[in-house]
C-alpha cells in the first residue's frame, strides 16, 4: 500500500480541477492579452476563476487579488516592497515577524535585515503559538509591517490573526498573513481578519503547482516585484498562466465546498489516529488539537531520529515529513521544537503527518501498524533511548 500523509507539503490535484484545466493546454491556449479569437476565448474562464477566488476568501471587489507563481513570490513581494517603500527611504526602520514563519518570509526578513532594517522575531509559547499581545508590545511608530502566518506549516497551530489585525489597524501598521496552510482547512475571511495582505497557494488545497495569489486591501499599495508588462492591473508582469488560474479557481471552489468535511470528518480521523499514536510510550504532540488545523499532527518519538523514522515509513510506502518541505535537505533539528524549548534529543525526533480529504481510515490503520514496528525497531538500536532521563 502507498499512503500519502504529507499534504502540508503539497496535495493531489482534485480530478475535477484537472478536468477543468485540461482544455487550456492544447485547445484554448491563446495569450489573454492578444487581440484575436484565440485570446478572447480565455477571457470568460479567467473571469469565472477570479470570481471563485474572491469568493473563497470573501474579498470585496474593490480590493485586489493578484495571481502569482507561488506563495513564496507573494511573500517576497510584500516584504521587499515594504523595504523599498519605507525602509530604504528612511520613513520607517522596523518590521515584526514570528520566529516560526515559512522560510520564504524568514529568509526575506533576514535579507532586508542585512540591508539595515530592524527585525523583531516574535517567540512562540510552549503550545507553539503566538500571543497577540506580543505584537502590541513590539509595535513602534517606526514599524512598517507585521507579518504573522495564519497557520503553522509544521504544527498546524492557528495563530490569532484576527486579534493581530485589530492591533495593527489600531496603530495603522500594515498587516500581512501567510494563509497558505489555512485556505481549504479553516474558514478564511479577509474582511473579518483585518488583513492588508494575504498569501495563498493553489497546490496546498488540491490545485496545481506553480500558481498562487496575493490579496491586497484597497489603499495598501505595493511596488511590483516583476516589471515589464501590464498584466494583473500593472501589479505583476508576465503572461497569465491561464490553465493554472482556472485550476486555482476551481480548486478554491472545491475547497470551500468541502470545508465542513475537512473540519469534521478529517478532524475526526486525525484525532483518532493521534490517540493511537500517543499510546506509544514516550511520545509528544505539539499544540492542542482545538488550536490546530484539522489535518495536522507534529509528533515526537523520544529516542528516534526523525530521518530514521522517515526511512522506515518510506520503505513501507508511506509519505510523511520532518517539517517544512522547503527545508527537507537540512538535517538540523525541527525549528518549532527548538522554539518551544524542547530538549536536544526531542527536537530531532519530530514527524509531521498531514491528512487531506482524500485520506482514508484504511491508510491510517496501515500507517499506525508501520509506525509501531518502526518505533520498536529503532528504539532497540538507539544509542540514547535507554539512557534518556526521567523514563
Amino acid at each position: 500500500m502507498r499512503v500519502y500523509l504529507d499534504n502540508n507539503a503539497t496535495t493531489i490535484v482534485d480530478p475535477h480541477v484537472f478536468q477543468e484545466m485540461e482544455p487550456f493546454f492544447v485547445q484554448k491556449y491563446g495569450n489573454p492579452n492578444s487581440l484575436h479569437s484565440f485570446a478572447s476565448e480565455t477571457h470568460q474562464p479567467l473571469k469565472d476563476a477570479m470570481e471563485r477566488i474572491y469568493a473563497g476568501i470573501n474579498a470585496p471587489r474593490e480590493d485586489s487579488v493578484v495571481v502569482t507563481s507561488c506563495a513564496t513570490e507573494s511573500n517576497n513581494w510584500v516584504l521587499k516592497s515594504i523595504y523599498f517603500q519605507y525602509i530604504l527611504t528612511g520613513r520607517k526602520n522596523h518590521i515584526i515577524v514570528s520566529e516560526v514563519e515559512h522560510p520564504s518570509v524568514m529568509a526575506t526578513a533576514k535579507f532586508i535585515e542585512s540591508q539595515g532594517c530592524r527585525v523583531t522575531y516574535l517567540p512562540i509559547n510552549h503550545e507553539g503559538l503566538i500571543d497577540a499581545q506580543s505584537v502590541r508590545d513590539n509595535i513602534t511608530d517606526k514599524t512598517a509591517l507585521v507579518s504573522v502566518m495564519m497557520a503553522n506549516n509544521e504544527t498546524g497551530g492557528i495563530f490569532p490573526v484576527q486579534e493581530i489585525g485589530e492591533i495593527c489597524k489600531e496603530y495603522n501598521v500594515p498587516f500581512h498573513t501567510d494563509a497558505v496552510q489555512a485556505v481549504g482547512k479553516i474558514p478564511v475571511n479577509v474582511q473579518s481578519f483585518n488583513v492588508d495582505y494575504l498569501t495563498f497557494s493553489a497546490h496546498k488545497f488540491h490545485g496545481p503547482k506553480g500558481v498562487g495569489g496575493l490579496y491586497i486591501k484597497k489603499g495598501r499599495e505595493l511596488i511590483p516585484l516583476l516589471h515589464g508588462g501590464s498584466q494583473m492591473g500593472g501589479l505583476r508582469s508576465g503572461t497569465l498562466n491561464v490553465a493554472g488560474i482556472v485550476g486555482m479557481g476551481k480548486a478554491m471552489e472545491q475547497a470551500i465546498d468541502a470545508l465542513d468535511y475537512e473540519m469534521i470528518d478529517v478532524r475526526a480521523m486525525r484525532d483518532n489516529f493521534e490517540d493511537e499514536l500517543l499510546k506509544i510510550e514516550d511520545t509528544f504532540v505539539v499544540t492542542p488539537r482545538d488550536k490546530r488545523t484539522p489535518n495536522t499532527i507534529l509528533i515526537s518519538f523520544r529516542g528516534i531520529e526523525g530521518e530514521a523514522m522517515l526511512w522506515d515509513l518510506n520503505c513501507a510506502g508511506i509519505a510523511a515529513s520532518t517539517g517544512s518541505a522547503c527545508a527537507s535537505e537540512d538535517l538540523e533539528s525541527n525549528p518549532v521544537m527548538e522554539a518551544i524549548g524542547a530538549d536536544a534529543d526531542l527536537a530531532h525526533t519530530a514527524i509531521r503527518f498531514s491528512l487531506s480529504r482524500y485520506t482514508t481510515q484504511e491508510e491510517l490503520d496501515y500507517t499506525l501498524e508501520v509506525v509501531k514496528k518502526a518505533v520498536k525497531r529503532l528504539r532497540e538500536i538507539s544509542s540514547s533511548y535507554a539512557y534518556t532521563p526521567n523514563r
